[in-house]
């Protein structure tokens, strides 16, 4: 962090604040000690007759690569409707979130994804997007695990072909070697 965005100041200082157990930037011109915390990323495993349906990703990281559909949540929107844009912007399929399936998180990147299982309305969707350079059915049997994008996304999948009617939530987190 370069500047103060409560004044402006540059001249912030790195320290372990009173009462508190970790270092966070502090502006001695306004008095603002800055919190900074993970990034939601709300996604879906979006279902349709035994079929999970994927996008092959149109921009960076892992472009080229398969992935469920899901995106940073944005401020002022339920984990819910945030998976539920996400699975329209890069699919643009429709569904209705059955329930939470996994909660997966990256500390290393500061980052927590929240991946709920989604029935899709319709079998319709878009054959591409401007996020996703292809957009397909696959029967589980059939997934291209070798090309799929995230560790976050291998898990969700592995975890309901295991348990596909299991109603737990599934914890997972990817450990940088």
């Amino acid at each position: 962090m370069n500047f103060c965005s409560n004044c402006g100041n540059g001249q912030l200082e790195y320290i372990i604040p009173e009462g508190d157990h970790k270092h966070r930037y502090y502006c001695p011109n306004c008095d603002t000690i800055h919190y900074q915390n993970p990034r939601i990323i709300a996604g879906c495993i979006p279902m349709y007759n035994g079929k999970v349906l994927l996008a092959k990703r149109a921009i960076e990281p892992r472009y080229g690569f398969w992935n469920l559909p899901a995106g940073f949540l944005e401020n002022g929107e339920s984990p819910e409707d945030g998976a539920l844009r996400e699975l329209f912007e890069e699919t643009g399929a429709k569904g209705e979130v059955k329930r939470l399936h996994t909660v997966f998180s990256l500390p290393n990147f500061n980052q927590v994804y929240l991946l709920f299982l989604v029935d899709l309305t319709s079998e319709e969707y878009e054959k591409t997007t401007s996020e996703s350079l292809e957009v397909r059915f696959f029967e589980l049997d059939e997934i291209p695990w070798k090309e799929i994008a995230f560790e976050s996304s291998t898990f969700a999948l592995e975890s309901y072909i295991a348990s596909p009617s299991k109603e737990k939530v599934n914890l997972g987190q990817f450990v940088k070697y």
